[in-house]
């Protein structure tokens, strides 16, 4: 029988999950294609809703790490691993790529002009793939905690 904290197991990254999807899949890509939406604008409202978006999923992490530490039974070691995982891959994106970006659209912002996409972009995006993937895989690990 599950438990709250295993139960949390499956909930927390399932949740993270959907909130990942849908900000950084659906709403960053269209919020550019809003009419009356300039570059500069888009950029002010993107780095609002990312930084809202990182402290959600900061909290989702530590709640995801207590619910493994709390849960009666041990998690499996492939837990532990895709924990580590989004654990690295937020961190990186929240303290190695995020100051990189945001000093690229400083200067869009100061200056008014509209640069190319800098390459911190296509790290980013990439991290965020490699943690949907791993949300999916810990979706399924929380799934099998939660049918022992």
């Amino acid at each position: 029988m599950a438990t709250w904290w295993t139960a949390l197991q499956l909930l927390a990254p399932a949740f993270w999950l959907g909130a990942v999807v849908a900000i950084s899949f659906l709403e960053a890509p269209l919020k550019f294609r809003a009419p009356g939406i300039t570059v500069p604008l888009g950029l002010g409202i993107g780095r609002l809703v990312f930084r809202a978006l990182n402290i959600l999923e900061a909290v989702v992490l530590v709640v995801l790490w207590i619910a493994a530490l709390a849960a009666p039974a041990a998690p499996a070691t492939a837990m532990w691993w895709l924990l580590g995982i989004v654990t690295v891959v937020l961190v990186v994106q929240v303290a190695g790529v995020r100051p990189v970006l945001t000093k690229r659209s400083d200067r869009v912002l100061e200056a008014g002009t509209d640069l190319p996409r800098s390459n911190a972009h296509y790290v980013y995006v990439a991290l965020e793939v490699v943690k949907v993937v791993a949300l999916v895989v810990l979706i399924g690990a929380g799934a099998n905690a939660v049918l022992r």
